[in-house]
């Protein structure tokens, strides 16, 4: 063999040794990928597996936590596994370091349902629901708000309003920590509807009379059951508070046809202002309590002192109690109340009796203008 010839030899035969050198090393690399931890995390590392996310979503989000090196080396091991689209939601807490075989199991075994048991109390607006359930760790509040307060999610919920306020049932709930704010919110509306259809179920003849009468649809008995609700905390005394609040309304010879309620207006200052995208003069002012600018203000449209009739929609979250008080009021004539300082009311049927109650329990015994 020539000399050319024996070093173009050597050279193929170096060549081909390489070539078969790196197959190797890429066949070794390939087959034990799977059983080698790549990425950089160590210790607990929290990841959300959203609903609906493909394996490149989940490989990507793996990256990112450094739990994987290569996220497009993991999503093709787990197309070769056949365990690309099995991979489950949740919230995963994961002990880095972890090799890819791991990781697929582990996702596509899920984990087990972590529910939270959160109470929302009656009375609450949507922001201290909001707020109440970010600190249960359900969800944000910002992203809570945002949605309560899209019309377009409110109308697909075939909601009437600019807002699910009203519709976020007071109960216990036990919820999915991290979840996406439409499907706490859809959970919340859900059982409101149940139970109002329960208890307008339970009580056709108000209903139906309220409806002739003062042509009330479902929003208007839940936002005077918001109303009642901030009115009082004693149970016994809702459906008497409804029952002034209808009466004023339903009575000829009241006029103007106010009900002259507090907590609209504090409403119409501080949440309203939020999906109405303004906020009145006399609201620029608010320090916390009412003064006569707000008594006066016609700008506010949930004041039911400068406006008849009622508010335009719900000014908290009403529970059972609130909501039966409208559907079953307890048929007494009087049109006013006025607080006792402990809690509870007493109620007049004119106007006399009641200035004497406001003198005797709001003014300290000395009449109107006596210093």
């Amino acid at each position: 063999m020539t000399s050319p010839r024996r070093r173009a030899f050597q050279v193929f035969l170096i060549t081909a040794a390489l070539g078969l050198l790196c197959a190797g090393w890429l066949v070794h690399k390939i087959a034990s990928y799977p059983d080698r931890a790549t990425g950089s995390a160590s210790g607990t590392v929290e990841v959300e597996i959203p609903r609906g996310a493909g394996a490149q979503k989940v490989s990507e989000l793996l990256g990112e936590a450094g739990l994987v090196e290569r996220p497009a080396f993991f999503r093709l091991y787990a197309g070769q596994r056949g365990a690309a689209s099995r991979f489950r939601p949740g919230h995963y807490k994961i002990q880095a370091p972890i090799t890819p075989r791991q990781l697929v199991d582990l996702i596509v075994k899920g984990v087990a349902d972590e529910l939270v048991a959160v109470t929302l109390p009656e009375g609450k607006n949507m922001i201290e629901v909001a707020e109440i359930l970010d600190a249960a760790g359900v969800a944000g509040k910002a992203e809570l708000l945002a949605q309560a307060m899209d019309p377009l999610f409110v109308k697909s919920l075939d909601l009437p309003g600019r807002s699910l306020e009203g519709y976020l049932f007071p109960d216990t709930y036990k919820l999915r920590p991290h979840s996406q704010p439409s499907r706490v919110l859809v959970a919340l509306v859900r059982r409101h509807r149940q139970v109002f259809d329960e208890l307008r179920t339970a009580n056709p003849t108000v209903a139906n009379y309220l409806k002739t009468k003062l042509k009330f649809d479902d929003a208007a008995i839940v936002t005077l059951a918001s109303i009642v609700e901030k009115e009082t905390g004693q149970p016994q005394e809702r459906p008497r508070i409804a029952q002034v609040f209808i009466n004023r309304l339903v009575k000829s010879t009241f006029r103007p046809k106010l009900l002259q309620t507090d907590p609209t207006i504090v409403y119409g200052c501080t949440v309203a202002p939020l999906f109405l995208g303004e906020r009145s003069p006399a609201c620029e002012k608010w320090d916390g309590r009412i003064h006569r600018i707000h008594l006066d203000d016609q700008a506010n449209p949930y004041s039911t002192y400068a406006h008849e009739g009622l508010p335009p929609g719900p000014i908290s979250n009403p529970g059972r109690a609130a909501l039966e008080a409208v559907m079953a009021p307890d048929g007494t004539p009087y049109l006013y109340f006025v607080s006792r300082n402990d809690g509870t009311h007493v109620f007049a049927r004119s106007v006399a009796e009641h200035e004497a109650n406001v003198v005797k329990f709001q003014r300290g015994g000395k009449a109107m203008g006596e210093p």
